[in-house]
């Protein structure tokens, strides 16, 4: 029994001897498989590196689109209550850099220049610039906890601005400014800096914004001369710019290398003229063609042109537009009519 039980434990110890000495792997194996692999992976790897990065670059250009289209559908949007366009012209009589000494232009009009906010700053130029009329829900008390529905005025301006600012892109962005009128109300009380009666409680929130004043159309004079002689009140504004869009092409059309595409106004059949005055030519803003708009000031009609960034999204330099990347540049354009209140309510009094 002892000799039988030695013979298998014997056969047992030799049999696991020769698997371990089959399972072992050599030095020259262990190299080859390396090498294997490596030229298996690689390629693999580099594949997927590109298929990440094109993803990544059609999201850019896919994020751009979408934010200039909903960005010019909310400028649309706004556009559709206008009552009246500031044409170039007419941003130069706001901003102090049209020539006040013509009657004709800016009668009694911004011969200090500060009729829109930060008025020199040579970052932004004011695009966009019109009035319009807005609906206040539930401001008047009727009776009780009845309520009614009023309109105010608004001012409305649109900036292109292009700076330093680390919160924002290498890019340029789009910003908007408002002020508005008070919910007037016989029966209210004077709100602070103004002798007129308005809505006065939840806060004073339906008080005119700081700085705000009317638009005066009587006396002689045609509405446009009317509109550009607007100035503000004497308070200072509150009111600051908040940005609409970010990421919108920075290149200046006298870039000696890749200049940006040429402004174009397609509105033809009418007397239209860009809003940017050519006083502000000085500025690095007003040579970028990614923001501008084609105004018909008779018709309240407005062209608007947007061209995005999708370059900014992926590095921080060589941003500027070219030819060969310009699917990194989606641009969009839409034609907005307002409202046209004012040639509608005094085109019998022969106001022009």
């Amino acid at each position: 029994m002892i000799r039988a039980l030695k013979f298998l434990l014997t056969k047992q110890l030799n049999r696991s001897k020769g698997i371990e000495q089959v399972d072992g792997f050599t030095l020259i194996e262990l190299l080859v498989g390396m090498i294997m692999a490596f030229l298996i992976i690689t390629p693999l790897l580099g594949f997927m590196i590109n298929i990440l990065d094109t993803d990544r670059k059609e999201q850019a250009k896919a994020n751009s689109e979408q934010e200039i289209q909903a960005a010019l559908d909310y400028i649309a949007r706004d556009l559709q209550q206008a009552i009246y366009i500031y044409d170039a012209t007419g941003i130069g009589c706001l901003t102090g850099t049209a020539d006040t000494n013509t009657p004709n232009t800016c009668p009694n009009a911004s011969t200090t220049g500060n009729q829109l906010p930060s008025p020199t700053a040579t970052d932004r130029v004011p695009v966009l610039v019109f009035w319009k009329r807005e609906l206040v829900s539930k401001a008047i008390t009727i009776t009780g906890t009845q309520k009614d529905d009023t309109f105010v005025y608004s001012l409305v301006a649109y900036y292109l601005i292009k700076d330093t600012s680390t919160t924002w892109s290498n890019a340029a962005r789009i910003a908007r400014w408002q002020i508005k009128d008070g919910v007037a109300d016989p029966g209210g009380q004077a709100c602070t800096g103004y002798t007129g009666k308005y809505v006065t409680d939840s806060g004073d929130k339906y008080c005119p914004n700081p700085g705000f004043a009317l638009f005066k159309l009587d006396g002689a004079g045609t509405i446009t001369q009317k509109m550009n002689a607007w100035t503000k009140a004497t308070a200072s504004y509150t009111a600051d710019t908040t940005v609409l869009v970010d990421f919108i092409d920075q290149t200046k059309t006298d870039d000696a290398s890749n200049p940006a595409p040429t402004a174009v106004c397609s509105l033809t059949s009418v007397p239209a003229s860009f809003s940017v005055p050519a006083s502000f030519n000085t500025r690095d803003t007003a040579k970028m063609t990614s923001f501008y708009a084609c105004v018909d000031r008779v018709n309240t009609t407005a062209q608007v042109f947007l061209r995005g960034n999708a370059l900014a999204r992926l590095q921080n330099d060589n941003l500027n537009y070219k030819d060969s990347s310009k699917t990194y540049f989606p641009n969009a354009s839409i034609r907005v009519q307002g409202r046209g209140y004012l040639f509608t309510k005094y085109s019998n009094r022969h106001y022009g």
